[in-house]
């Protein structure tokens, strides 16, 4: 465990929920979206519809309210997007975030304080739409949260350096043509290392690129604490 995941760790040892404060963390529950799950087998993953119909399922299943899981995840979902599969490119398959699944418009909680590093519409078909990543200081380290696939009114009244509290609303998730083409889910990843990045950083990686990507982008759950305590 390197510096900044034992900082993430010791931040609490409470179940941090990221979404809609009145929504419980007895109502979030796991979701396996990898390629490894028989169940999306003769499921076209990278229809938004289809998609939001096998998440529904599984809510309903487990009653739930949100699905949440993906960190590290092989998954289908980006075969259909060129910026993904490119031919000249090693594909880019492998999940660094957790996705959030539940209901356009849900609010996004900051889970501690920060401010605002960037913010930006990644607007290209498959990336994230409106998103806006925070920059946190805990212990002398520095790291930062992204949240990806927001309404885009959530960019309205931002700027650089503005401040937010632990529990207070950032923003509100969008819809699947805000979203670039996603069922309503938050992607929310936390990163060492922006590398320069502004408003937006690689949210999927190849294999050969996993070891770095492991490193700089912890599994959010260390912080979070869901299905932990």
């Amino acid at each position: 465990m390197n510096t900044l995941q034992q900082t993430l760790e010791s931040y609490t040892v409470k179940t941090i929920c990221i979404l809609d404060a009145t929504i419980s963390s007895d109502l979030y529950v796991p979701l396996n979206l990898s390629k490894y799950n028989e169940d999306l087998i003769d499921l076209d993953i990278t229809n938004h519809v289809v998609c939001q119909s096998y998440i529904d399922d599984v809510l309903k299943n487990k009653q739930g309210t949100i699905a949440y899981g993906g960190y590290l995840e092989q998954r289908n979902l980006y075969s259909d997007k060129e910026g993904f599969t490119s031919n000249n490119k090693p594909v880019r398959n492998i999940h660094l975030g957790i996705d959030f699944w539940c209901d356009a418009g849900t609010k996004v909680i900051v889970p501690l304080d920060g401010k605002v590093h960037s913010f930006k519409n990644n607007a290209t078909i498959g990336d994230y739409g409106p998103t806006i990543i925070l920059e946190h200081l805990f212990n002398d380290i520095t790291f930062y949260t992204l949240y990806g696939h927001l309404a885009v009114d959530s960019l309205l009244d931002l700027y650089i350096g503005k401040d937010f509290k632990a529990g207070e609303i950032l923003a509100t998730l969008g819809k699947p043509d805000i979203n670039v083409n996603y069922a309503p889910h938050l992607h929310f990843q936390i990163i060492h290392d922006l590398e320069g990045n502004e408003g937006d950083y690689p949210g999927v990686c190849a294999e050969g690129r996993l070891s770095f990507y492991k490193e700089n982008c912890p599994d959010p759950n260390v912080l979070l604490k869901l299905g932990l305590v």
